[in-house]
């Protein structure tokens, strides 16, 4: 498989139940389109099982991706984390995401924490009239959070991020470089406990709009992309039901704050032409042209479909997580993409064994349509809390 056929199954497959549909609705495919696809995968097998909902569920080590703002509520005092995910198995067998975590708490208020993501394309073959190698096409990111309590109830937190993206489509040339990219993220969350009934109740808010930052320019290329930019909006209840056992379930909104493509029927509409050279040029004043921070405010007004087209780019996610004594969990939950931004839908379920010492956590994919390639997806998590680490050591 070439390079080019690698990296263009990475970043598009995951629209392949739609290829059949805009065939047939081509006027109505207009997917936000943007770069480093690795940021968009959910890292862990807990958020991976509860449907992709993770921005006001019960914070632990893993937070870093989905809220960091939820560090400072965290019962231990710190914690580490290491996450694995086969990606596309159900096409190729060699492309995964490997995704490290870790917090520290300071004192009573505040945190620091941060992640290293690897997104790993696996070998790729590439040569050229002199040249034959074999190559290992990249994506990885670093980032770093310090999040602040405000109040007992609410709280915080800001992150930085690196992004670098070695893609490259010649090796052997001095002017082909891998791309790179910064972003920040900021996050908030408010956690408080009413009663139910007779039962207190934990009920909580989330918001975390990430991956604000620079665009991406890659090699070979004269137009800069678009990071993934998004805004993720949860909510989350746990009901007690008794002393051992609880139940919490989970709501997530996601949207990208990405433009839309302008498409040939607006350019006609506008100009009263359709020519494709008159398109692209027009595509590239009003779209390639636009700056990441207007591409954020432009992204809520700009579908051809008006309101109800920006009303299809958000995705939904929901989850339910059943929980024994604190050691052991059972999770299910359901994903929905509408069928004009990707047509992702599948339901997720997943198991998580917790000691004093480590948690694994283990998540399952299975789509609702055949020709979903995330179908069968397999997400791993090895979580280790440096509370149980410490108390262990000084018992011996």
């Amino acid at each position: 498989m070439t390079r080019i056929a690698r990296i263009t199954l990475a970043s598009f497959f995951v629209a392949l139940p739609l290829w059949t549909f805009a065939q047939e609705k081509l006027d109505e495919f207009n997917p936000v389109q943007y770069a480093i696809i690795s940021q968009t995968i959910s890292p862990d097998a807990r958020g991976a099982s509860l449907g992709d909902a993770g921005a006001a569920t019960d914070p632990d080590v893993n937070s870093q991706h989905w809220n960091p703002a939820k560090y400072p509520f965290t019962i231990s005092r710190a914690g580490v984390a290491l996450n694995y995910t086969p990606w596309l198995r159900q096409l190729v067998n060699d492309i995964d995401q490997a995704y490290l975590a870790g917090y520290y708490r300071i004192g009573e208020h505040s945190a620091v924490s941060g992640s290293l993501r690897y997104f790993s394309l696996g070998e790729v073959q590439t040569s050229d009239a002199d040249n034959a190698m074999t190559v290992n096409p990249y994506e990885m990111a670093i980032d770093a959070s310090y999040s602040l309590m405000l109040s007992e109830k609410f709280s915080i937190a800001a992150t930085l991020r690196w992004i670098y993206s070695d893609l490259r489509n010649d090796y052997t040339s001095e002017d082909n470089s891998p791309a790179s990219a910064f972003a920040a993220d900021l996050s908030a969350y408010y956690q408080t406990y009413p009663t139910i009934g007779s039962r207190e109740c934990q009920l909580a808010f989330g918001l975390n709009i990430s991956n604000i930052g620079s665009k991406i320019t890659f090699s070979g290329s004269d137009a800069a992309e678009f990071l993934p930019t998004n805004l993720r909006l949860g909510t989350s209840l746990m009901v007690p039901i008794d002393e051992y056992n609880k139940f919490s379930i989970a709501l997530d909104a996601n949207k990208f704050l990405v433009p839309t493509p302008p498409t040939m029927e607006q350019y006609t509409k506008e100009t009263g032409l359709s020519d494709n050279q008159g398109y692209d040029q027009w595509v590239h004043e009003h779209y390639n042209n636009t700056s990441s921070i207007s591409g954020i405010f432009k992204s809520f007004s700009d579908s051809p479909e008006g309101f109800k087209g920006e009303m299809k780019e958000i995705q939904w996610s929901v989850g339910a997580e059943y929980t024994y004594n604190d050691k052991f969990s059972l999770r299910a939950g359901y994903h929905h993409q509408d069928p004009s931004q990707g047509n992702m839908k599948y339901f997720t379920v997943g198991a998580g064994f917790k000691m004093s010492v480590f948690s694994l956590d283990a998540g399952y994919v299975i789509a609702t349509a055949k020709t979903n390639p995330l179908d069968q997806t397999l997400r791993l998590s090895l979580s280790f809390d440096m509370d149980g680490i410490k108390d262990l050591l000084h018992r011996r």
